[in-house]
Formats: structure tokens, sequence, C-alpha cells
């Protein structure tokens, strides 16, 4: 297995699903704005989305995959054929996973008012009883998406298995071009009508979803059949440790929970969006490289470890955490000193206005500052749940909700900075549980940071530093033209990104932080 090939493989196509992310969002910003409707629609949309993020991206992933692989590699020592035990096993899950997820999801759609009253506090502070209305009403509408994707994580988590991650890492693809679709071609007269265009476009989007994963498990030979539920004992270890798996897989999405949840129970209008719209820009890069790198180790860690080979895990989580900062420090820095004339030339115009440029850029500051944090969550927790442990990680991503918690409350209560200080507080509790995550990891004799490792984080924040100085320079000049006409804002931003990756790149091979030829040769395992 090459390291750098299957994170290349998803995070292509994670960057691909990001970009058409943006340019969905870029088309909301337009004609739904950050105000009435799209608080109440991002409301609507963040439960389902949870969940997504939870299965999708990481619990059902990090327990099925490991039991899936030794499923198969214990078959094949047996009988040389690995695949239909694998078949049985991933049938006996869909049995169980299948109509809990129907029934959960029929009880939503029936009574989603208590559920989306305990996230906004009723929009107490910011619309009222309208708002909640309206966050209810399409909450019924998107919350199927549900059933889709956790079926979609299911398939996806077998492909991964077999080797085909560019299947499973397209399907998001199909996400955005409903709503985007959606946007273009069927919206609405005013900003409410298009919130209801784009939750009916989720919920399309994950019958597309479905459809394309299935239809990849058949041509790989895996078509899976729905038996009568059947709690196995190898179904019972799954939901032993996915429970687990799926809180400290989750962390992160939590924390941006509770920030929904302050927000639209105690801030002003707006503050829903300004937070959504930042933590879609800080999740460009997260896109690309952490659950790219996280997806791909997670298969290879689990071989090394079941070989007993130790040394070789601590080796792939070293070079996996320097091929993560390699792109996510120079992306910190510029998400940090240039929010404003990204958010601006992105955002800005039609139903975004000015003031909430500068308040979503203000968000995108204090989120970016827990970037490198939340790839390297991605990065070491593979560590835990390769060695089928998913209990340490929840713990230590409760000990971080907690921080986040009390954070966003004194930040609420407190202080003036508002919507500022519920972003920082998620970046804050994410640092925690990276140092945690490394400390027991450590401390168990299982991880530790090599010379190689330390040597290269040096000179590429060193780089990283140098383009921001290139970056402080520059801002002035090209904000100036980013609330231009369209050609003009795509070159402002071009000039931007562009000046910043050559003083980047021209600062690294500088420094001697990285060369392309010795970066492929160390990460690349090559086959007999």
């Amino acid at each position: 297995m090459s390291l750098v090939r299957n994170t290349a493989t998803i995070g292509g196509f994670t960057l691909l699903s990001r970009i058409l992310g943006l340019v969905r969002d870029v088309l909301m910003a337009r004609f739904v704005g950050a105000g009435f409707a799209s608080d109440a629609f991002l409301v609507a949309w963040r439960l389902p989305n949870l969940f997504r993020a939870l299965f999708a991206e990481g619990a059902f992933a990090s327990a099925f995959v490991p039991m899936f692989n030794r499923t198969i590699a214990e078959a094949e020592k047996l009988s040389g054929d690995g695949l239909p035990a694998g078949r049985r096993f991933a049938e006996d899950v869909l049995s169980v996973l299948f109509p809990f997820l129907a029934v959960f999801t029929t009880v939503m759609i029936l009574f989603p008012g208590p559920i989306v009253w305990a996230i906004t506090f009723g929009f107490r502070e910011s619309g009222g009883a309208p708002k909640l209305a309206l966050a209810t009403e399409l909450t019924r509408i998107t919350f199927p998406y549900l059933l889709l994707i956790s079926l979609v994580s299911l398939l996806g988590g077998i492909l991964n298995s077999l080797g085909r991650f560019w299947v499973n890492a397209a399907a998001p693809v199909l996400l955005n071009l409903c709503m985007i679709a959606g946007l273009l071609f069927f919206r609405g007269h005013d900003d409410i009508a298009t919130a209801r265009t784009q939750a009916i476009a989720v919920t399309v989007s994950g019958v597309a979803q479905l459809g394309w994963l299935i239809w990849s498990c058949h041509r790989a030979g895996m078509t899976l059949a729905l038996r009568r539920p059947r709690l196995s004992p190898q179904v019972r270890k799954l939901l032993t440790i996915i429970w687990p798996a799926a809180i400290g897989a989750g962390a992160v999405q939590f924390n941006l929970l509770i920030s929904t949840n302050l927000a639209s129970g105690f801030l002003g209008e707006g503050a829903v969006s300004y937070l959504y719209y930042a933590d879609r820009l800080n999740q460009l890069p997260l896109g690309l490289i952490g659950i790219g790198v996280g997806t791909a180790i997670l298969p290879a860690l689990s071989r090394q470890i079941g070989a007993g080979n130790d040394t070789a895990a601590v080796h792939t989580q070293n070079r996996a955490i320097e091929l993560s900062l390699l792109l996510t420090l120079p992306a910190t820095i510029a998400l940090m000193l240039s929010a404003t004339p990204l958010v601006r030339g992105l955002f800005q115009g039609l139903r975004f206005t000015p003031d909430a440029t500068q308040g979503c850029a203000a968000a995108l500051t204090a989120f970016s500052f827990g970037l490198p944090a939340y790839i390297l969550i991605k990065v070491l927790t593979p560590g835990f749940y390769a060695r089928s442990d998913t209990r340490t990680p929840l713990r230590i991503a409760m000990v971080a909700m907690v921080a986040n918690l009390v954070l966003n409350l004194g930040f609420v209560f407190l202080t003036p900075l508002a919507y500022v200080g519920l972003a920082f507080s998620t970046a804050a509790s994410a640092w925690l549980n990276v140092l945690l995550l490394y400390a027991t990891l450590h401390r168990r004799g299982l991880f530790a940071v090599d010379a190689q490792l330390r040597r290269r984080t040096l000179r590429l924040a060193a780089a990283s530093l140098a383009m921001g100085g290139v970056l402080l320079l520059l801002n002035p000049h090209v904000d100036a033209h980013t609330a231009g006409a369209l050609p003009v804002r795509v070159a402002a931003l071009a000039v931007l990104i562009g000046v910043g990756g050559l003083a980047y790149f021209a600062a690294a091979f500088l420094f001697g932080a990285f060369s392309i030829a010795e970066l492929k040769a160390q990460f690349t395992r090559r086959r007999a």
C-alpha cells in the first residue's frame, strides 16, 4: 500500500467535493444570505449532517473496517477465499443497522419539534417562533438523509477494505451537485423558498449516493442481501465498540453542535450562519488532508499491528503526521491572516452583506487556530482504533467536550466575543484533544515523535511564517478588489493564493523542509 497514493486518491476526490461545496456555499450566500432563512436551514441540516460526520468519516469506518479486514483474513487462512465470510458479516451488520435507522428516522420525521427546540432554545434572541417553525419544517425534509448516508457508510467501508478508496471518496460529490442544481435551477422566489429547495436537495443527494455505492459494490462482487436481524457474536462486538467510537470521532462535530446551540439561542440573527460559512472554509484543508490521511492509514495500521509490527505502525503514523503538516501549517496561517479578503471575495454580494463578511472573517480566524488540531485528531485516533480500542478516544473526547462547553459559556456570557468566542472554544478544545491523544499513546509506548518529524515540523513552521509575512503585505492590495465583478474577484483571489503558495514552497525548499523525490521515496512501499 502506498500511503501517499491512497491519501491522494481520497484527498483528491474529497478536495473536488470541498470545491463543489464551496461553489454551493457561494451560491447559498448569494441566494439565501446569512439571516432568518439560512439560520433555519443550517440548524435543520446540522442534525443529519452530524450523523453523517460520525458515520461516514468516523465511528462506523473506525469500528467496521478493522473487523471486516480481520474476518476476511481469518477466512482466507482456512479456505483461501475470505470474501464470502466478509459478505456474511456485512449482511449481519446491515440486518441490524437498517431497521434501527428506519425506526429512528421515522420518529424524527414525525416528532422533530423537541429536538430542534433543544438545539436552538427556540431562537429566543434571533427570530423566535417563526424561525423555529421553519427550522422544524426543514428538519422533516432533511432527516431521511441520515438513513441513506448511514447505509452509504457501510458500503463505503466495504469498498475501502477492498482497496477501492476512490468510489467512497467520490460519493459526497453527488451531495454538492444536487444542492448546486437546486440553487441554480429550482430556487424559489425568496430566501425561504430557496431554503426549502436546499432541504429537498439534501435528501435527493442521499438517494443518489446510496445508488452509486450499491452499484459499485455490485461491480466489486459484494452485493448484500437484506436478511432477518441477527445479533451474531461479531455484530455484538461491533455494537460494543461503535458507540464510544461515535462519540470519540465526533468530538469536533459535537463541539460545533454546542456552538450552534448557543449561537441560535443567545446571540443575534446571523450568528449561526457566520459560524457555518467560516467552518466551511476551515473544512477545505481538513477534507483534503485530515480525512484522506486518516482513512488511508487505518487499514495499514490494522495490518501492521495485527502482524505484531509495532515499529512499522509508529513509522506510518509519523509519516502521516509529516504529510499532514506539509499542507496544514501554511493553510492555518493563510486562513488566519487573509480571512477578510477570502470571505469578501467568495461570499459578499446580494443577500450576504459587508457586515456578514466581517462577522464570518472573525469567526474564520478563530476556527483556523485549531486547524492543525482537527487534522492531527484524524491521524492519531487510528492508533487506537486499529487496536480495537474505542473507549480511550471516547474518554478523551468527553474531556475535550466538557472543556469546550465551559469555554463556550464563559465566552458567551462573560465576554463580548460572542460567536468568535464560540469558534475559539472549538479550536482550543481540539488542541486539548490532540494533546491527550498523543500523551496516552506515548505513555503506553505505542507512539513517539521521531527525529525526522521534529526536524521537518520546525522547518515547515518557519516556511509558513515566511509565507504569512508575504500575505500581510499583499492583503490590503487584494482586498480592495474582492468586492468587484466576478472576473476581478477571481483574479484577486488567484493572486493571493498563488503568490502565497509560491512563497511557502520557495521558503520550504530554502529551509530544507522537504524535497518531492524524498517524500515520494519515504511514503511509497513498493510491492514485490
